[in-house]
């Protein structure tokens, strides 16, 4: 006998009452975690009843909208639980809609899993039913196969929507300052800082950078909306594990298309210096990009997916970020742990520089103990980046004062040595906070003492060097200019920079005192055998008068010769010498004519008559003092034998 025929005429009537109050709009809406309460003598429909005509719960139920709700759907509620009894055989649409999967509906979808968990809920709930149990096994069963489409639905999304960045793209989320001048970083064309970028530093610190959108904000709710029945079905481990394959594969081909690449420290020690100083340019700027742009983007991402779910979040963004993190650490643990040289000095404090800039955002963006290895990382290459740093500095002087190149300086001028070191030094002063916090790093005191302590003794280490360097001239003169130009050099270098500040006033007078000892030696040692030329012995007593008694013509001639042979060679090799600073070029100049006209004057004043009176006088009168004088003006010029005079 049918089933509905033993029911009585008043359950009939109880049927059709549930099914007016299936639409009826004045029903107040009933949330998913509140099921009323249902008397012991009443029993719910089978569960395929139940999944055909039970209307899905409104989308403002949910956490997040999906999309905008129809006002009708407000007015949707459960129906009140039917009297003990049974139904008919149903058609099964919701059991269908779930077989099939969510590719035709998501959202759709979603509802209807949302909805077989309040029907699970409420039969677990409530034990005085009959059906209970197999309702809720039944349920169950229908939710795993539900929640294995939802997990490769979550899979073809984050696949679809999980594509690397373009570095253009990167690029116009950095500050305008920080762009690159065309396109991304090319070889050779270094994107980190310069030296002149520190006095700009202040500026940069108040720049706004623009996350780039990783994700299409419309499926940021799907993605939530998926993890969260997952979560709730116990299959966390594979969230993690599906989001982990999708974000650390986009995340670490947007760093590859940057240009980042994983070297180690024997690839590093092959590269040739101008390549490799490119490549630290640049890596200063991808550590920059992924901090500040990628890895910040990358957590918000996985914060909005997983928001509610902290130990999920955390676990995520470490294992999407973590090979990424050390690819790009890598690079720079290479640099710190290849040779030593003093060029790269300053690369090494740029390291430091941009490690020290982005530690406070790494504290942040991995501060959960999932990041605890990247972080230590971070924190341990910063560490032995100054560490590298300080022991290069403190090398450099032993480098420049045992330097031993055999480049010749033939013509006395400053030697690259001299430049390369004072340089050097100009260069520090543009990394002069960096310094300052390197050596507090390490607890030495007064970093301003420790920066003065080590540049006074760099330049102690230099003139040592250049007085090695000035014994290879075999002309005593030349020894002597070469020393005067090179403390000069160094002298007004220090005056026009910073440096003096850190030397002191009493550095400069010193050494100002040695470039004039230097060029009083070489006027003594280059002039004064030429001058003993301009004087007779034995006619000393009359040096000041006109009288020439006691003198023969022959002995006169034999002076303006030897005279004008020593001078001529003294003007061939010295004007091939070097005085590269014009001040000091006149002034050096200026005190050999001092020196020499008044004595050639009064010679050819006492002495010239007793010549020119005779035979062919110009043979030993060969230049007048204006000659000598225009003559003196071509010293120091560094021209060559060969070259016109100018």
């Amino acid at each position: 006998m049918p089933l509905r025929s033993s029911l009585p005429a008043s359950h009939h009537r109880h049927i059709s009452r549930y099914r007016l109050q299936f639409t009826a709009p004045r029903t107040p809406p009933l949330s998913l975690g509140v099921v009323a309460p249902a008397a012991p003598s009443l029993l719910l429909p089978s569960l395929p009843l139940l999944l055909s005509d039970l209307p899905p719960p409104p989308l403002c139920m949910h956490r997040r909208r999906l999309r905008p709700l129809r006002a009708s759907c407000c007015r949707r509620s459960f129906p009140a639980p039917l009297q003990r009894g049974s139904l008919p055989p149903h058609r099964l649409p919701r059991e269908a809609k779930i077989l099939r999967g969510p590719h035709e509906d998501l959202e759709s979808y979603l509802q209807a899993v949302e909805q077989l968990r309040g029907v699970i809920q409420f039969f677990t709930g409530n034990k005085n039913f009959k059906s209970g149990i197999g309702i809720v096994s039944q349920a169950n069963n229908l939710l795993g196969k539900a929640i294995l489409k939802l997990e490769e639905e979550f899979r073809q999304l984050l696949s679809l929507y999980s594509k690397p960045i373009e570095p253009d793209l990167l690029f116009d989320c950095l500050p305008n300052s920080m762009r690159p001048s065309s396109g991304s970083p090319r070889e050779g064309e270094p994107a980190g800082k310069k030296p002149s970028d520190h006095h700009n530093k202040s500026s940069a610190e108040t720049v706004v950078y623009q996350l780039p959108t990783l994700v299409p904000p419309r499926i940021m709710p799907l993605l939530q909306e998926i993890s969260k029945q997952m979560v709730q079905a116990g299959h966390q481990q594979q969230v993690a594990i599906l989001y982990r394959e999708a974000r650390s594969t986009a995340v670490e081909q947007t760093l590859k298309k940057l240009g980042v690449e994983k070297l180690g420290k024997d690839e590093v020690q092959k590269m040739q210096w101008e390549v490799l100083e490119a490549k630290i340019g640049n890596w200063i700027h991808f550590m920059r990009i992924a901090v500040k742009l990628l890895f910040t983007a990358e957590k918000k991402v996985c914060d909005d997916i997983f928001q509610t779910y902290d130990s999920l979040k955390d676990q995520c963004f470490a294992e999407v970020t973590g090979t990424s993190v050390i690819t790009l650490l890598s690079f720079g643990d290479a640099i710190a742990r290849s040779k030593k040289s003093p060029e790269k000095l300053f690369v090494l404090l740029d390291m430091y520089e941009i490690m020290r800039e982005l530690q406070p955002e790494m504290e942040v963006i991995f501060g959960s103990k999932y990041s605890t290895e990247m972080r230590e990382a971070f924190t341990a290459l910063t560490k032995k980046l100054a560490k590298t740093a300080k022991k290069t500095f403190a090398e450099f002087e032993e480098a420049v004062e045992k330097d031993c190149t055999k480049t010749a300086v033939l013509d006395g001028t400053v030697h690259p040595l001299t430049s390369y070191v004072i340089n050097y030094v100009k260069f520090l002063f543009d990394y002069h906070s960096t310094l300052q916090q390197l050596f507090k790093e390490f607890g030495e005191g007064d970093s301003e003492q420790q920066l003065a302590f080590i540049t006074t003794k760099i330049m102690q280490a230099l003139q040592t060097n250049l007085e090695v360097k000035s014994k290879q001239y075999k002309d005593a003169a030349l020894t002597q200019l070469f020393l005067m130009n090179n403390i000069h050099y160094i002298v007004r270098s220090v005056r026009r920079s910073e440096a003096k500040d850190l030397l002191g006033d009493d550095w400069v007078q010193i050494h100002r005192r040695v470039v004039q000892q230097h060029a009083n030696q070489y006027k003594r040692i280059a002039w004064s055998k030429i001058l003993q030329t301009l004087t007779i012995q034995g006619a000393h007593s009359a040096v000041d008068s006109n009288s020439t008694a006691g003198v023969s013509r022959v002995t006169v001639k034999d002076r303006f010769k030897t005279f004008n042979t020593a001078f001529e060679e003294i003007h061939q090799r010295q004007s091939q010498w070097t005085v590269p600073d014009s001040e000091l070029r006149e002034s050096l100049r200026l005190a050999v004519a001092e020196v020499l006209l008044p004595a050639y004057r009064s010679f050819i004043r006492r002495f010239g008559p007793m010549i020119e009176g005779g035979k062919n006088p110009t043979k030993y009168i060969r230049y007048t003092p204006e000659d000598l004088e225009r003559m003196l003006a071509e010293f120091f010029e560094g021209k060559m034998w060969n070259e016109p005079k100018r």
